[in-house]
């Protein structure tokens, strides 16, 4: 069997572009790796004289002998251009050859140099197509590959052209191993840069995906929830910056109702009714699967929603909480996490896991279904009496 890496030039005459002479032109027909690349050669021959057998003109006319010099010369031009790849590069394919012969050497990129080109167009577009939080996690993606190439090739940056398959195996097991990250951070990591690399073969700054054969997975998880303890924590500490404060207590409000972030930016005054039991409740459908989803309005969330009545935002969008976007909660909840000495990775979904267990089974808050109060279509057995007060006794801090 012949060898895939072994270059293979074909000359040949395309009958189907014969000129008004009935002159064909010639094309040199590069193989390398299993891949071809066609060269027009800028030579034409009578197709009664071609011989396809061989890749020459027939006969010893002067005009054949001079074609057929020119075959020659350009054979040995690109065997000569394979020689100079094999000396300075890593990988070579039939694209890059071809583009050796014609003096069109595809450019040289660097990996964290087309990083930074993309993650400073990015920054650009904060606040209008992108958020900041998107931006800085490409930005940490960045520091991670850059630190992996110098751990691993000893070195500033690396060429495009050089990666292959096994930088991006080799970046998932550094990842995982020097850093203790999990698959699913890892997989979120590569992702991203994978990106930069499609943007680079897009942009024919690199000739193949090295990546396009790896598979991005995902690992089912076990919920994140907050104790009794870190609860509290959250409800006792003071800060100093606004944005910070506001989003702890929107997550509180989440922790203590069991609404995710998209149902409790909703919510508004007249969601807020006195049931038959004579208490307060929130009336609402869940956005996701519009499964009615009614809680009762524990002091805690109640004291948040005082709170912040009078707040502008609340003020002039006839809302309960001045929610920010999800990602910015998501990005300022890890400010916080930090600030309360929380090791937990909080985001604005760990609120309803928080309900759903330390606020209401693990207590025995007796919904009439837990599941069901949080809007799940599922109902499982419960039937408990709520005694938050007894567990939860003060309210959310004024």
């Amino acid at each position: 069997m012949k060898n895939s890496n072994t270059l293979s030039v074909l000359i040949w005459a395309n009958k189907s572009k014969a000129d008004t002479n009935g002159l064909i032109p010639l094309y040199a027909r590069v193989t390398f790796g299993g891949k071809r690349s066609e060269i027009s050669l800028n030579l034409k021959v009578d197709p009664e004289k071609w011989d396809a057998k061989i890749g020459f003109v027939k006969g010893s006319s002067p005009e054949a002998k001079r074609t057929n010099v020119e075959i020659v010369n350009i054979k040995n031009a690109i065997n000569q251009a394979y020689d100079g790849l094999k000396r300075t590069q890593n990988f070579i394919n039939a694209e890059k050859i071809k583009a050796k012969f014609l003096g069109e050497e595809l450019p040289q990129r660097l990996l964290l140099e087309v990083f930074d080109e993309h993650n400073k167009k990015m920054e650009g577009l904060i606040g209008k197509d992108v958020v900041k939080a998107t931006h800085t996690k490409y930005e940490t993606i960045r520091g991670k590959v850059s630190e992996f190439i110098a751990y691993k090739f000893k070195r500033n940056d690396i060429y495009l052209e050089n990666i292959q398959y096994s930088f991006i195996t080799d970046f998932e097991h550094f990842l995982k191993v020097n850093h203790g990250i999990g698959h699913n951070v890892v997989m979120s990591y590569i992702k991203r840069v994978k990106r930069i690399i499609t943007i680079s073969v897009n942009n024919r700054w690199i000739s193949y995906n090295p990546f396009a054969e790896f598979k991005c997975t995902t690992k089912k998880t076990s919920r994140t929830e907050l104790e009794e303890e870190e609860i509290y924590l959250l409800e006792e500490k003071e800060f100093t910056i606004k944005r910070l404060e506001e989003v702890r207590d929107c997550y509180l409000f989440s922790c203590f109702t069991g609404y995710a972030f998209v149902d409790a930016s909703k919510l508004t005054h007249e969601h807020i009714v006195k049931g038959k039991d004579g208490e307060l409740w929130i009336n609402t459908d869940r956005t996701k699967s519009k499964i009615e989803a009614n809680v009762p309005l524990l002091p805690q969330a109640e004291a948040i929603i005082e709170k912040y009545k009078e707040h502008p935002y609340c003020l002039a969008n006839n809302k309960l909480l001045p929610m920010k976007s999800n990602q910015k909660m998501n990005a300022y909840l890890k400010e916080i996490a930090d600030l309360c000495g929380i090791t937990k990775n909080l985001t604005t979904h760990t609120a309803r896991h928080t309900f759903a267990t330390t606020v209401t089974l693990e207590n025995d808050v007796p919904i009439e279904s837990v599941s069901k109060t949080p809007g799940h279509t599922k109902i499982t057995t419960t039937l408990f009496k709520m005694h938050f007060q007894c567990t939860f006794g003060h309210p959310a801090k004024k």
